[in-house]
């Protein structure tokens, strides 16, 4: 199979976030939080090591988000009626996104309350 060229592996993978936006709720949250942090990164003036970090934890919620989608869609494919084994491994892969959203709003409250009571 011969890779597309790299414009098109680009517009694949922005479909790809087009359809977690359509399709799944809980992205769409995330998406909103990600914009309300661009929002407060101008707004509070933060400097570049304060603005990486707390961008970086946004994506890492994101990521995690999509991971966890696409391991219960291929779960269901594979075994789409209730199975224990698969409940598990949804269940790890949610796991994975609440550590990251944990770690994400720890690393929001360090970063920002300087901003806010100094």
């Amino acid at each position: 199979m011969q890779k597309p060229p790299i414009h098109r592996s680009f517009l694949i993978a922005f479909r790809g976030v087009f359809l977690m936006l359509k399709t799944e709720r809980n992205f769409q949250i995330e998406v909103a939080a990600f914009f309300l942090n661009l929002l407060l990164i101008f707004y509070f003036k933060l400097s570049a090591v304060d603005a990486v970090l707390i961008l970086m934890a946004s994506a890492g919620v994101l990521s995690a988000e999509i991971f966890n989608t696409a391991i219960e869609r291929v779960c269901d494919i594979i075994q789409p009626d209730f199975d224990k084994r698969i409940g598990f491994i949804k269940d790890i892969s949610a796991g994975a996104v609440l550590l990251m959203t944990i770690a994400s709003i720890i690393t929001g409250i360090i970063v920002y309350w300087k901003y806010i009571f100094q």
